[in-house]
């Protein structure tokens, strides 16, 4: 059992990092390939940038508090429903301006790292962050402070990201159909499907059965992906020259 030492501070910290290295990440993207970022300007406005805001925010605190209000009067944001908040809006902008290819490209590797990073934090803000996986006695079961053993699935969740993410840049790097055109579906497909695992070693309260309000979430945005991607295979995620 691995010893992890916790506040409920780190949370906070992991925030501010997740989201500095996302756009650190971005802004690196934009040198790298302009031609995407640039595309997605001349496609969208500044309230596409609000409607996006405004969703992941909603979606974060009402999928979250959702979540954890069942279990005590504690409400929570959810970086899932920041993903599922922010797609609604974007949706429901482009059903508005009558924008019907995606324009989700250019957010993958942002997401993507601030995913990577921000589940440390979780794992690191312990018990009062409501993260944290159920006991087992495997070798790398982490004790949060109460003595127990638990799933990191902090951690499992934070290595099934990087390794998509390594997959995709190497695929983007050698200008891959399925990375360049449909990096955010395949993207949204990996995230929900791991997630979707994870969300059974984690104690949360079932909602349906055998599952709780984030595998609902999880099958939601799974299905989205998928749709999108079968629908989306004459345009992609505005498809670039850049190489």
């Amino acid at each position: 059992m691995i010893a992890v030492p916790t506040a409920p501070w780190a949370h906070y910290i992991g925030d501010l990092a997740a989201w500095s290295s996302a756009a650190a990440c971005g802004y690196w993207q934009s040198r790298r390939w302009p031609k995407q970022v640039a595309q997605l300007s001349r496609n969208t406005n500044p309230d596409y940038f609000l409607a996006l805001g405004i969703c992941a925010l909603i979606g974060a605190w009402l999928c979250g508090s959702a979540n954890t209000l069942r279990m005590s009067f504690t409400p929570s944001h959810s970086i899932a429903g920041a993903l599922a908040g922010g797609i609604v809006g974007v949706e429901l902008w482009k059903w508005r301006h009558g924008i019907r290819h995606s324009t989700g490209g250019a957010f993958v590797l942002p997401i993507c790292v601030g995913i990577i990073v921000g589940r440390f934090g979780c794992l690191l803000s312990g018990l009062a962050d409501y993260t944290y996986g159920v006991p087992t006695s495997l070798p790398w079961a982490v004790n949060l402070g109460d003595g127990i053993g638990r799933h990191p699935v902090q951690i499992y969740e934070s290595l099934s990201m990087a390794l998509f993410l390594g997959i995709y840049l190497r695929a983007r790097f050698k200008s891959s159909p399925w990375a360049t055109n449909h990096g955010f579906h395949a993207m949204i497909c990996v995230y929900a499907g791991q997630r979707f695992l994870w969300e059974f070693l984690k104690p949360y309260p079932k909602f349906v059965g055998p599952l709780n309000v984030f595998h609902l979430l999880m099958m939601g945005l799974l299905i989205y992906g998928i749709i999108w991607w079968r629908r989306d295979d004459d345009g992609g995620d505005l498809r670039t020259a850049d190489s």
